[in-house]
């Protein structure tokens, strides 16, 4: 609710800013026209007061981009400071996913359960897949947990090159100390000759 809101406000003042653009943008024209009008009456070239007029609202239209990239900056800092006051460094965990190099896996979906309890079930897109192959690593999940020893069960499904499909299931313990937990899980499929699941830390 309150990340909604926060975007709903940020989203607001951006459409406002462009609103105001282009009223503004509008509005120019319409001067210009009136003194082309008295241009011609006085048979003087229209292209003399033509000029400070463009460059009036291109210096307004270079204004209100700034002021929509300062908004957008903000939303990041805001964005940063509620991960920050929401995830304690003390109780913070994060898990991401890799895919081995170079495998051709075709990651459908990853499920992680901490404790029993299903934190996360993401299902990729052919752009995401495609990212994960050229070295990209997934997010999947950012939570609060206790120091100690956790149990993590990740749930891989897949399609092998062939077509068949690649279902994995690797049960895992990790420790949390009184510091953030940074957790990669890397998924290869039978091909590659790893082993299907590996849990590493960053």
């Amino acid at each position: 609710m309150k990340n909604t809101a926060r975007l709903s406000i940020v989203s607001a003042l951006v459409l406002a800013f462009s609103f105001a653009s282009l009223s503004a943008l509008h509005a120019a024209p319409a001067q210009g026209d009136k003194k082309t009008e008295r241009k011609d009456k006085n048979t003087e070239p229209k292209s003399a007061d033509a000029n400070p007029d463009q460059k009036a609202m291109r210096d307004l239209d270079e204004q209100v981009q700034q002021t929509k990239s300062d908004v957008l900056s903000i939303a990041a800092e805001l964005n940063q400071l509620e991960e920050k006051l929401l995830y304690p460094s003390g109780t913070q965990v994060a898990i991401f996913v890799a895919l081995a190099k170079g495998d051709e896996l075709r990651l459908d979906a990853v499920r992680l359960q901490i404790d029993g309890q299903l934190v996360a079930h993401y299902i990729y897109s052919a752009k995401e897949l495609e990212a994960l192959r050229k070295g990209g690593v997934q997010r999947i999940y950012v939570g609060n947990v206790a120091t100690g020893d956790h149990q993590l069960n990740v749930l891989v499904d897949g399609k092998q090159k062939g077509g068949a499909d690649f279902n994995r299931i690797q049960h895992f313990t990790f420790h949390k100390e009184v510091k953030p937990k940074l957790v990669e899980l890397t998924v290869a499929g039978p091909d590659s000759g790893s082993t299907p699941i590996t849990l590493g830390e960053l």
